[in-house]
């Protein structure tokens, strides 16, 4: 069973939520405060985090920023402001995916099963890559720069998992949205890989002004512009 944590303070709303989630088989652990969402997440195992921006004792993004230091648990944003600039906000600081109220329940189920299903399967390959000082252990879903560990969300993983297993090929944005998504009903756009593309270049570049892994080629694509070594 997996379970989800809900971090939502909208008593009605968290009430729904958790009927459809627990009817769709999920263990919920509901909270309508950041500091009792803080001592869930740190005190259960957890496979999904949903977190409602706007909360009585601060802010949700607080909250994901204190989480993307430990772990790299898929995180689902709820907000009602349904702006871009927020929805960007929340990608940047360590978001795998948001939905702006009113939802409807259908596609908010299916975003939390991709979010799940992509996360585990992450953590099912058993493969080690190696390009320059970056090291992925798939079979944990540890990456390292050099002697430190680098924390990414599920999306970036895949997303470098992709990458990493194309070495030297340009890939079309179009390409890499299709094969982050898996043939899913697309839910991101090509702003939003951008902002995962920008995330990781923050964690593994020297200069992500200048990138020497991920590089672009303009009008094009992306490349990952270093050999990969891949160990059993």
């Amino acid at each position: 069973m997996f379970r989800i944590l809900l971090v939502e303070d909208d008593e009605s709303l968290a009430m729904g939520i958790e009927f459809t989630l627990e009817e769709e088989g999920y263990k919920v652990f509901r909270a309508g405060t950041l500091e009792e969402g803080k001592r869930i997440f740190e005190t259960e195992a957890l496979d999904l985090i949903i977190l409602d921006v706007n909360l009585p004792d601060g802010s949700g993004y607080d909250l994901c920023k204190s989480i993307r230091a430990k772990s790299e648990i898929p995180i689902m944003f709820l907000t009602a402001l349904d702006e871009e600039v927020n929805i960007v906000l929340g990608l940047e600081i360590g978001g795998d995916d948001y939905m702006t109220k009113p939802f409807g329940v259908r596609e908010f189920l299916s975003r939390i099963k991709v979010l799940i299903r992509r996360n585990k399967k992450n953590h099912d390959i058993g493969t080690r890559l190696v390009s320059g000082d970056v090291k992925v252990d798939t079979a944990t879903a540890v990456v390292t720069k050099g002697e430190n560990k680098v924390v990414l969300t599920a999306q970036e993983y895949k997303l470098l998992l992709i990458f990493m297993n194309k070495s030297g090929v340009l890939l079309k944005r179009s390409e890499i949205l299709k094969e982050l998504t898996e043939d899913d009903e697309v839910f991101f756009d090509e702003n939003t890989l951008s902002v995962y593309i920008k995330r990781i270049r923050e964690k593994i570049e020297e200069d992500d002004k200048k990138p020497k892994y991920i590089i672009t080629k303009r009008g094009l694509g992306y490349m990952w512009n270093k050999p990969v070594l891949k160990e059993k």
